[in-house]
């Protein structure tokens, strides 16, 4: 389980303190898939980013499992079980794909146990296994490619931030199937997606929309979507087709 407790960010700009993060109590629960959303420059993607500790808290304390990893840096978090997919997915030129996702998976995977990630993302394995992650993969195929190497990961908690971002309408519908195949197979493992698509949305567990730094509800899909509806406050465009 996850917790932030007064969890606060504020950074210094031209002299003057801008708060990002304002006293934050959030928990993500075991085997629950949890989607923050709220208005851009809200604090959706600040939050994400706090919790992989891409950046780190200026106030109050975050807890993975019980243990306090306020001051722990991205990699001591990752060892811990801690997985995070860019908003804009890392090029690694000189890196093929394989080689990713056995770094992902942090042991040394056959042809075949790599390419069961690739399927499972709708990628066909022969065709990407050996590509190299640079300028010739698409924003889609990056998008998807990020997620096989998180699924090989095997985290106990797994952060996504608007991963609907840049892909195309097909690619966005099989994301969608991994998700759904992943809350489906969670067990005791969470997940975080930071999302404003209404499909998105409508697998969650729960909702969590934070507004101006702070969050300004909190509940389950059927308490909170209904209402995210009616005020218009989620983009449905590409989450209908």
């Amino acid at each position: 389980m996850l917790e932030l407790k007064n969890v606060s960010f504020t950074v210094n700009v031209d002299g003057t303190d801008k708060h990002i993060i304002k006293n934050m109590d959030l928990c993500v629960p075991n085997g629950k898939l949890i989607v923050i959303t709220g208005p851009n420059g809200g604090g959706k993607s600040t939050t994400a980013r706090l919790i992989a500790g891409i950046e780190r808290a200026t106030g109050g304390t975050i807890t993975f499992n019980g243990m306090d990893i306020t001051a722990l840096s991205v990699t001591e978090r990752a060892k811990l079980g801690i997985a995070f997919a860019f908003q804009q997915p890392v090029r690694f030129k000189g890196l093929n794909v394989l080689d990713l996702i056995r770094i992902a998976a942090g042991k040394h995977l056959n042809v075949a146990d790599s390419c069961e990630y690739l399927s499972a993302v709708g990628l066909c394995a022969r065709d990407y296994i050996d590509r190299e992650i640079n300028s010739s993969l698409s924003g889609g195929e990056l998008k998807r490619i990020e997620i096989a190497t998180v699924l090989a990961r095997g985290a106990s908690l797994s952060i996504f931030d608007e991963p609907e971002a840049g892909i195309d309408l097909w690619s966005f519908k099989n994301l969608i199937e991994v998700f759904e195949r992943m809350r489906r197979d969670a067990k005791d493992r969470s997940i975080v997606i930071i999302s404003h698509q209404e499909r998105i949305l409508s697998i969650a567990d729960e909702i969590v929309v934070v507004k101006d730094g702070m969050i300004d509800r909190q509940g389950s899909r059927d308490e909170v979507f209904p209402e995210l509806i009616r005020s218009s406050e989620v983009t449905a465009a590409c989450s209908r087709q």
